[in-house]
């Protein structure tokens, strides 16, 4: 029991009101603490508000440049698709024009080439005052090597 003076006297205290007392000072002490927790927490969202507007500032224009970065290089592969698909193009009709002009020249040119080699034979054969079966050669290695030492060497393989 505790005693309390008041104006009029002493006043003795009950272990209840002591209890009560005790009661209310923790729960002051309980919503201070409380009301600093929420005064920093409130403090935190306010700076993370800040911080969530000036990256949108920042990430708008940079999406709207990367967005037209993508849209020119969308372009530009556009552009390369065609200049393959010309160059292909250009490449099956080159092909097309080889064949066709093989086909079309390469039989007649052999055979006037052959003609013409024909022609000289004969021509050349004449002109030394032999016929054209005498005259044989063999080209060696970028040398002339007459009928005679040839018809020795073509023997040399033969056994009889």
């Amino acid at each position: 029991m505790f005693r309390h003076v008041s104006g009029s006297g002493w006043h003795t205290v009950s272990g209840g009101e002591v209890a009560g007392i005790l009661v209310a000072v923790f729960w002051a002490i309980l919503v201070s603490f409380l009301a600093v927790a929420l005064v920093r927490l409130a403090q935190t969202l306010k700076a993370t508000t800040k911080l969530v507007a000036d990256v949108t500032d920042q990430a708008v224009p940079l999406l709207a440049d990367a967005s037209t970065a993508v849209r020119s290089a969308q372009t530009q592969i556009d552009r390369v698709d065609a200049i393959a698909s010309d160059v292909q193009e250009v490449t099956s009709n080159a092909s097309a024009l080889s064949t066709t002009v093989a086909s079309t020249f390469g039989g007649p040119l052999v055979k006037v080439a052959a003609f013409g080699y024909g022609v000289r034979r004969a021509i050349g054969g004449r002109r030394e005052g032999e016929a054209p079966g005498d005259q044989r050669r063999t080209v060696i290695v970028g040398r002339t090597v007459p009928g005679a030492r040839r018809s020795k060497r073509s023997t040399r393989g033969k056994k009889d």
